[in-house]
């Protein structure tokens, strides 16, 4: 599997809004995109660092996996995105090593990726994405 690069660091959080203003106004952040993913009752804004993202998801309802995550752990870190060349044969190198998936087929995500997740019982607790941006970019 080729790693590209950590594509972005996603934060749970429950204010958008206030989320926004403190990586705007504390650490001089620019807001490059926004979107809402209504498939997955997420709202997200993303934010450059170099070549990594700081991504800000809010739930836009109780039973998004977002508003889960925040009401049993509280606000912060969710998971950690590595950009990959190929997403199938990402995902079969994994499995194929006994790993297991959260999605074993990819989805649409944020920027019109393919994304899938890896259970965090398989990377010690972590919760990891893979993305595999489309070609002409977000």
């Amino acid at each position: 599997m080729k790693i590209k690069r950590i594509e972005h660091i996603a934060i749970a959080i429950k204010d958008m809004k206030a989320m926004s203003a403190v990586l705007q106004d504390k650490f001089g952040l620019t807001l490059e995109y926004a979107e809402e993913l209504g498939q997955h009752q997420t709202k997200l804004a993303m934010f450059p660092v170099g070549e990594t993202y700081v991504e800000l998801l809010q739930g836009t309802s109780p039973a998004a996996k977002t508003s889960e995550f925040i009401k049993e752990r509280g606000e912060g870190l969710y998971h950690i995105c590595f950009e990959v060349e190929d997403i199938d044969a990402a995902l079969a190198e994994l499995k194929a090593k006994g790993t297991r998936l959260l999605n074993e087929e990819p989805m649409i995500g944020h920027g019109n990726s393919r994304i899938a997740f890896i259970d965090p019982a398989s990377t010690g607790g972590i919760l990891f994405e893979l993305a595999e941006l489309p070609k002409a970019g977000h």
